[in-house]
């Protein structure tokens, strides 16, 4: 039998389950991510994330599409939606099996769709353009948190 935090982990299977039968009345957010140490800006980011909206859906990024360096991620995909499902504000978290979150935004289409600080502050960055047109092709909306930048890249290299 699943445990409270197995539950929240969604296959593709229920993912597609919960999409279909999901109460139209309720906000969905999305957020998305590696997740990889987490610390105070990723808990800070998901709570503002879940406060605009009745369910939080946390996607990762799979192991194999993570760039961040050699050794990285340092936790394991498994590990980090375990973690990430642990947390009272997130509802359910699915690992995003493609190289961006532009298909799985499409699946779930969120009403929200939500990026860090640091995201609003990059000049360009290709996967955000696809993200934004994924959420616009689903009538959705782009929000960036407000909450302070934090970076696992910058404390794991320290």
């Amino acid at each position: 039998m699943k445990n409270s935090i197995e539950k929240k982990i969604l296959n593709e299977k229920n993912l597609i389950h919960f999409i279909k039968n999901k109460d139209p009345k309720k906000k969905l957010v999305q957020g998305h991510g590696v997740f990889d140490l987490l610390h105070i800006g990723h808990i800070n980011y998901l709570k503002e994330a879940k406060s605009k909206g009745s369910i939080l859906i946390v996607t990762i990024t799979a192991d194999k599409y993570v760039n961040k360096g050699i050794g990285r991620p340092f936790f394991d995909e498994q590990t980090r939606a375990e973690t990430l499902a642990a947390l009272q504000c997130v509802n359910y978290v699915f690992i995003n099996k493609s190289l961006t979150a532009e298909d799985i935004i499409k699946k779930i289409k969120p009403n929200f769709y939500v990026k860090g600080l640091d995201y609003n502050l990059k000049e360009k960055d290709n996967n955000l353009l696809l993200e934004k047109k994924a959420v616009q092709s689903i009538k959705g909306r782009l929000i960036f948190t407000s909450s302070s930048l934090q970076s696992s890249s910058s404390l794991l290299n320290n």
